[in-house]
């Protein structure tokens, strides 16, 4: 379903002043505050993520409302605060889009996305509040996998990166031989740093080939639990536990599963 432009403001303007009223009078909503929605919304974002994943529209437009919900509140308290309202958050927004496409609303001449990234951080830098240094701006509280991503992008959009991506694999190459020499060490320090070092060059080849390691790694935790599932289906048909069946045994189911999981999204 396609709205107009008015439909769509005016359905914004509904869920704002349904807010308000939301605020006063309703207990729960009345006594929130930044501190208790954030864990909420953390929660949120990550539905949204999950509905995302798995191309599931119908949740895509509950978990974006979720969402769309926990900004509106932060600014409605912002209002309360008298020190900003979702007005001033959309036209920051606004200014901030304007500003960081000067290919589309200025003179900069750009031949392709891969141009418009390279500009992007030195744009960013030059912002009134904007980022004092190229990696200020990735938030510290993020997972881990995520930030090692934003970090190898961000360095990447300023030039530092490899001259071919084939090149990383030679990097991936040496952080596993540190570790393994690490390993023959049994030095437990040392091998939790080249694992760390290991898993930065696999993240980094997944950005240089354009794979999103976190959707990547979720993708396969999903498939993970789905073949393990199996192998604990089959067990409990055959009445057994998984801790009285052998390694082999569980392998066997395991090799079942990947067929007939197979067959199902085929």
């Amino acid at each position: 379903m396609t709205h107009t432009r008015q439909e769509k403001i005016e359905a914004l303007g509904r869920v704002i002043d349904t807010l308000d009223i939301l605020r006063v009078k309703c207990p729960w909503d009345a006594k929130q505050t930044n501190e208790s929605l954030r864990p909420n919304t953390v929660e949120e974002v990550y539905e949204l993520c999950d509905a995302l994943i798995n191309s599931d529209d119908a949740n895509i437009r509950k978990e974006l409302g979720d969402v769309l919900l926990h900004i509106l509140f932060y600014a409605k308290i912002g209002e309360e605060k008298g020190v900003f309202d979702i007005a001033d958050v959309a036209d920051a927004l606004n200014d901030k889009l304007v500003f960081r496409h000067p290919h589309v609303f200025g003179e900069t001449k750009v031949n392709d996305a891969h141009d418009v990234e390279l500009n992007w951080e030195q744009i960013k830098l030059k912002e009134k509040d904007g980022n004092k240094t190229v990696l200020s701006g990735v938030p510290s509280a993020l997972p881990a996998m995520i930030k090692a991503d934003r970090i190898q992008e961000k360095a990447a959009n300023v030039g530092f990166d490899w001259e071919s991506r084939e090149q990383v694999w030679d990097k991936v190459r040496e952080e596993m031989d540190e570790l393994s020499a690490e390993i023959d060490k049994m030095d437990q320090a040392h091998i939790e740093e080249e694992m760390g070092d290991l898993l930065f060059s696999v993240i980094n080849a997944a950005r240089l080939y354009n794979v999103n390691p976190e959707n990547a790694l979720e993708k396969t935790n999903k498939k993970f639990i789905a073949r393990f599932n199996y192998i604990e289906d089959r067990a409990r048909c055959q009445g057994r536990q998984l801790r009285d069946m052998t390694l082999a045994e569980m392998d066997a189911l395991w090799n079942e599963a990947k067929s007939e999981l197979h067959k199902q999204h085929s």
